[in-house]
């Protein structure tokens, strides 16, 4: 020690800065030569939530790499023009075509017939001679694109889903028909090179030649038909730049084409969003697991220097300062930071290997695994933030603690807050920590949310043990002697009642968020369809055939609700004098401006539509055009009453003033769009209509007669069962909702283990009481009885804790970030109740046994 006190009285020398380091760094390291015991539930929770945070990271990021060096086939060429509901006319094709080779596709839903009238909705693909220009279609049995979709024996070739066999009950070389055209299915689709560029589909794929599309005579004036005109530049000139300025020449030579235009770096823009949503959300959780394991660093800290006072007084005796402590324990935390961090970066960058390598030929994604130094960066930094900005406060309070107080540490606690200087430099921790948090992240208002959160939740923990402390103080004193000793135990110096709450609180929130999210979202897309929600939409109604499909329907399901609109698609160009790609709209508003949108013209107000800003136009309305606007959305693009909106039609730029605006009730599913215009706005567009039918008595034999009779009648016409629409979407959702699952077990693994660590640190005084209290005449039994008692009261009280804050966070996603509505889960948050006290009272009376199991006569000898 004599070393000690020279290098101490040394500092003011030149380059004592550097010498003070290099000691504090020495000591720290010889007295980690003991071992990490008590380091443990440290080391865990930081690379737990390293190891989310970094593997989903590094997952996104070579899910990304994958998307950007897969764009040009994905895309199926380096430049896409897409069109709704007309072709492309033969001087902009011939314009693409002077640029480079271009392949011709068409989407569409359509229903698909059997020979003895079995029916199913399907995504129907009709392509060109040259598709795929980059790729290849996966086959089976494999066979050329030209014999296969060609026509033989009064039938056209098509390549099928293998679910679509499964549904109707077919095999190869049957035929099936699809409007006024008969196919025959001649090979299974298992890959499409472009298939993820289309999105989300609602029926099994049907893969046709565009003569056979023509041929089923669905090419009806204003059909929901997407034409995608694909663009492969040469190979010599095939870059990105030269992509930019083929969209920039288009966009030129046909201003009011009306085109979506797609390039090879943006090849599905919304998966790409979704992707970066989705990545945005399990790192918060990854960061909620690193805050749930801050608390046991915490605690960990604590307890060390708790176990090492002896140490910490010898070092003073021999002239250490406090700031000389301090150093030396807070290089500790650092290493032990550094080796947790390190272990989950390991975890976590070996994620998207063992991804491709276990599921690779099942992912529909193509996620290219690699190291990715900036991402494990971030989450090294995370990893050490965090353990700085929890471990600062216990590490601060041994500045000022004298050493006669140390060696009274085992009789007496005078602890007391850090000095201002430790303080200042906890804060700005924890202020570069939340600056990381919401500066790097995709949607910074979600960010902040979770930032300002966590802070609420925190101190409310903090309030909730302060408070269960002061209510079990005040509680009239019982005569049963277990209940008493449990109850003072809650209060009592040293109580472990702050560490269990903090511990468990904000994983059981976080848990309780996670399924209450869960259970709403299956109820909506699974379960609970609205009272009076439609049983089928009926899309690509001819306007001519409009009136007499009404009636064919209320004569098919009597008693039923019909309604019916005119409808069109168009995109919106401009508002306010603004192009929509320079319209600064909200993370909510801002899909409105990403493609094509449903819309329709009426001299009536909407059902399920209020108007809340403007008034009506009425139905004789003849001035010029007029457009009503859902509420929500003028106000993330910062639009009012009198802003001028154009939106391209068929290829025409309709400018339409803003005459009143709407609240719509999106979730009864009735017919309804985000933009409705004055009858006169379309005169003479062609168009089709959109129908609903809303049965009083829906049952499946009625809807599959239902189906039936409209697809005998009315050909042209597609019907979509709503149920089954929900339920596909229902299946996205439900695996979405899976890895959410995935990335809270690590918050609530973090939480038990912080609180197992808790339990732990108090092991010692829980010694001394158990030994003392045996040694008075208290039976196992009834010493039992009373901790599971004081472990049951403070898990409960934190447990109703994380189900409430939970559940108020469940329902602030559900209503205003999804939109819908939600019915409180009372079973999933009764389950995590009961979870919160079996693991409490578990944890806690494992460690009260073997508390038990101590010799007296040891443990009093050494008090």
């Amino acid at each position: 020690m004599t070393t000690l006190t020279e290098r101490i009285a040394s500092d003011s020398e030149p380059n004592s800065g550097d010498r003070a380091s290099s000691l504090a760094l020495r000591y720290a390291l010889r007295e980690l030569r003991g071992g990490l015991r008590g380091f443990y539930v440290f080391i865990a929770c930081i690379a737990l939530g390293v190891m989310a945070i970094s593997g989903v990271g590094s997952v996104a990021a070579s899910l990304g790499e994958g998307l950007a060096r897969e764009g040009r086939t994905l895309l199926g060429g380096d430049v896409a023009f897409s069109l709704i509901q007309r072709e492309a006319k033969p001087d902009e094709v011939a314009f693409l075509r002077s640029r480079g080779e271009v392949s011709v596709a068409a989407t569409l839903r359509a229903m698909a017939r059997t020979g003895d009238g079995r029916l199913a909705l399907v995504e129907l693909k009709a392509v060109d001679g040259n598709y795929p220009m980059l790729g290849e279609v996966a086959l089976k049995p494999k066979m050329p694109l030209a014999d296969l979709l060609s026509e033989r024996d009064g039938a056209f070739g098509a390549a099928v889903d293998s679910t679509l066999l499964a549904r109707l009950d077919l095999k190869l070389g049957d035929r099936v028909s699809i409007g006024s055209a008969n196919f025959q299915i001649r090979s299974v689709v298992e890959t499409e090179p472009d298939k993820l560029a289309g999105g989300v589909g609602l029926g099994p794929r049907f893969l046709v030649g565009e003569a056979g599309l023509r041929a089923t005579e669905l090419l009806q004036p204003g059909s929901l038909v997407r034409w995608i005109y694909r663009v492969k530049l040469p190979d010599d000139a095939a870059s990105d730049r030269a992509a930019t300025a083929l969209i920039d020449d288009t966009r030129k030579a046909q201003p009011e084409a009306g085109w979506e235009i797609r390039s090879r770096s943006n090849a599905s823009p919304q998966l790409e969003r979704t992707i970066s949503r989705f990545t945005q959300f399990l790192t918060l959780v990854g960061l909620a697991a690193l805050l749930v394991g801050g608390v046991g660093v915490a605690n960990a800290v604590k307890s060390h220097i708790d176990r090492r006072r002896d140490v910490i007084a010898a070092f003073k005796a021999l002239g250490a300062t406090g700031r000389d402590v301090f150093t030396i324990y807070l290089t500790q935390v650092i290493v032990l930071a550094g080796i947790g961090s390190v272990i989950g970066l390991a975890l976590g960058a070996a994620l998207p290997f063992i991804i491709v390598g276990v599921f690779g030929k099942l992912l529909p994604l193509p996620v290219v695994p690699a190291l990715h130094p900036d991402e494990l960066a971030l989450s090294f930094v995370y990893g050490l933030l965090t353990a700085l900005a929890f471990g600062l406060w216990p590490l601060g309070r041994v500045h000022d603690v004298p050493v006669a107080a140390l060696f009274r540490e085992a009789v007496s606690s005078e602890w007391h807050r850090p000095r201002w200087r430790y303080l200042a430099l906890m804060a700005l921790v924890i202020a570069l920590l939340v600056a990381v948090v919401i500066g790097l992240a995709y949607d910074k208002r979600v960010a902040a949310v979770f930032v300002v959160s966590s802070v609420v939740v925190f101190a409310l923990l903090r309030g909730i043990a302060a408070g269960l402390m002061a209510l079990a103080r005040r509680l009239p004193r019982t005569r049963s002697p277990m209940l008493r000793l449990a109850i003072s135990n809650i209060y009592r110096p040293g109580a472990l009642t702050p560490s269990v709450v903090m511990s468990l609180g904000l994983g059981l929130a976080v848990l309780v968020t996670i399924t209450q999210i869960d259970g709403n979202l299956r109820r909506q897309f699974l379960a609970a369809l609205p009272d009076r929600a439609p049983s089928f939409y009926f899309i690509d109604i001819p306007t001519t055939e409009a009136g007499r499909f009404g009636e064919f329907l209320k004569t098919t399901a009597p008693g039923s609700t019909v309604e019916d609109v005119p409808m069109l698609r168009g995109r919106i160009v401009s508002a306010r004098g603004v192009k929509a790609e320079d319209l600064k709209a909200s993370t909510d508003s801002e899909w409105v401006l990403q493609s094509d949108r449903g819309l329709t013209y009426t001299g009536e107000i909407p059902k399920g539509s209020k108007i809340v800003e403007g008034e009506w136009w009425g139905p004789d309305y003849n001035g010029p055009p007029l457009i009503s606007i859902e509420k929500k959305i003028a106000d993330g693009l910062s639009l009012k009453i009198g802003d001028e909106i154009v939106v391209n039609v068929l290829g025409r730029d309709i400018h339409a003033t803003i005459g009143n605006m709407r609240n719509v009730d999106w979730q009864s599913l009735g017919i309804n769009f985000v933009l409705v215009f004055s009858p006169n706005a379309f005169k003479g567009a062609p168009h089709t209509h959109i129908a609903t039918l809303t049965e009083t008595h829906p049952d499946s034999a009625g809807d599959a007669k239902i189906i039936k009779s409209v697809a005998d009648a009315f050909p042209m016409v597609t019907s979509v069962r709503v149920r089954e629409a929900l339920e596909t979407i229902g299946s996205v959702v439900a695996n979405l909702v899976l890895a959410i699952r995935g990335a809270s077990a690590v918050t609530l693994i973090s939480a038990i283990l912080v609180l197992g660590g808790a339990l732990a640190a108090g092991h010692r005084h829980r010694v001394y009481d158990a030994v003392i209290l045996k040694t008075l005449g208290a039976t196992r039994a009834r010493l039992l009885g009373a901790y599971a008692l004081e472990y049951l009261m403070i898990g409960f009280a934190t447990a109703v804790f994380g189900v409430i804050a939970g559940s108020v966070a469940a329902w602030l996603i559900v209503t205003r970030l999804m939109t819908l509505s939600f019915v409180w889960q009372a079973g999933s948050a009764a389950g995590v109740v009961a979870a919160a006290l079996v693991v409490t009272v578990g944890l806690g009376l494992a460690g009260t046994l073997l508390a038990l199991n101590q010799k007296p006569a040891t443990v009093l000898r050494n008090l």
